[in-house]
């Protein structure tokens, strides 16, 4: 049976997204306020990488068993940004500038797919965390809350700056981040009753994708735009998860 934490963690993941996309949607932003949102969950991503997933992998895992596991997530992202359409729209916010956010009608089903699979990696993310220590839990879940913020934010002006009205913007970012949810379904069905080793696995690659999104979210600001606010931020949302699960393991 699934339990309550399980479906609140996954179901709070898609509504802070979703409420991201409603903000688009209904209050100006600036360039300088999508990057600090940005560089905070890039922060707790890389922060739950290091100090929540890495440690926890490798009491499971050789060393080489978690670099190859964790490089198996890290290019899954990097083709299909590469291949399909970027990833993240909150991680490459700032790689679009106003022709190419106007031609996003034409290829939206590639960006669809794109992200709906980095949802999925997020659905099963939550999954494998909610098997291991609370810590580790408990981070992943905070860090992915955090990132799903800008990512809705960045989607849902992605979108209104392709054309799309108001509502089918926000059908489409509540379609697109629901698929959260259905990976946090399947990762429960399928990793309730995987061995340490599996789980570890699972987590490694995860946290190669955390990996990706981290540094393609601040190196793409950090070349371009605010590196004070972006270091700062960033430095706060990797502090944020390091402090998180030092206290909990204290506790523990």
């Amino acid at each position: 049976m699934i339990t309550a934490p399980m479906l609140i963690q996954i179901f709070a993941a898609f509504a802070i997204a979703l409420a991201g996309g409603a903000l688009s949607a209904w209050m100006a932003r600036t360039h300088e306020q999508l990057c600090a949102f940005i560089s905070l969950g890039a922060g707790t991503l890389l922060g739950v990488a290091v100090c929540g997933i890495a440690p926890e992998c490798l009491e499971a895992l050789h060393w080489w068993q978690f670099l190859l596991a964790g490089a198996s997530g890290y290019f899954l992202f990097a083709l299909i940004t590469k291949y399909v359409y970027h990833v993240c729209p909150a991680c490459a916010a700032s790689h679009f500038d106003e022709a190419t956010t106007h031609r996003l009608a034409e290829f939206a089903t590639a960006m669809m797919l794109a992200l709906s699979i980095h949802c999925v990696v997020d659905g099963l993310a939550l999954a494998a965390g909610n098997e291991e220590t609370r810590p580790v839990g408990l981070s992943i879940t905070f860090a992915i809350c955090v990132h799903k913020f800008p990512e809705g934010l960045a989607l849902g002006a992605l979108l209104l700056g392709g054309g799309y009205p108001r509502g089918k913007m926000l059908w489409l970012v509540a379609a697109v981040e629901s698929t959260t949810i259905l990976g946090g379904l399947l990762g429960w069905f399928v990793l309730r009753s995987a061995s340490n080793f599996w789980l570890a696995l699972a987590l490694a690659n995860a946290g190669g994708g955390f990996l990706y999104l981290a540094a393609h979210a601040v190196l793409g600001e950090i070349l371009k735009h605010h590196k004070k606010l972006v270091l700062t931020y960033f430095a706060a949302g990797f502090g944020a998860i390091a402090v998180l699960i030092l206290f909990f393991h204290l506790k523990a």
